[in-house]
């Protein structure tokens, strides 16, 4: 009789929110550590499901996929919707091909006892408000932190106007 292989992880309760999910032993960069699972739902029955707890309208397990389904690790789920959000992640998830499965992989090496973490970078339709931001507040405590978990757009950088030294124009 084969033994099954010793899992990556392990979920328990987390400093930084709720439930966590943990390194059972060290994980080398680029190991594919599990899937999010969960039903494969249209995004019609997401919103119509949503919010899933009025207490805390803004926490759901739904992860959208590029073939235009949403995974709802609510039901069925795998132990990745336990996976916390940090602007300075552990870990990514990456799509198979097709666009139909989601994968939880390690950016770098990670210390068994460490805390798994990918950025949520939630999108959103419409304009992001201090509001929006706020309801989606990230508490990670990175140095890098933008305060929240949605997807900002990138900033583009100004165009420098040229000056001379002194004060004066420059002259060609």
């Amino acid at each position: 009789m084969t033994q099954p292989p010793k899992s990556w992880h392990r979920v328990r309760r987390s400093p930084l929110h709720g439930n966590g999910v943990f390194a059972a032993r060290r994980i080398p960069a680029g190991t594919r550590i599990l899937e999010y699972g969960g039903r494969r739902i249209t995004p019609d029955q997401a919103d119509a499901m949503y919010p899933v707890d009025p207490d805390d309208p803004f926490h759901t397990f739904f992860f959208s996929l590029s073939c235009g389904k949403v995974i709802d690790g609510g039901n069925r789920g795998t132990d990745a919707r336990w996976i916390n959000h940090s602007c300075e992640p552990n870990c990514e998830t990456r799509e198979n091909a097709a666009g139909t499965r989601v994968f939880i992989f390690a950016l770098r090496d990670i210390a068994a006892g460490e805390e798994l973490f990918y950025d949520y970078g939630l999108v959103m339709d419409g304009k992001i408000t201090r509001t929006l931001k706020k309801q989606y507040q990230c508490l990670c405590g990175s140095t890098r932190c933008r305060h929240t978990m949605l997807a900002l757009p990138e900033k583009k950088p100004r165009a420098k106007t040229p000056r001379a030294h002194g004060g004066t124009a420059a002259k060609g």
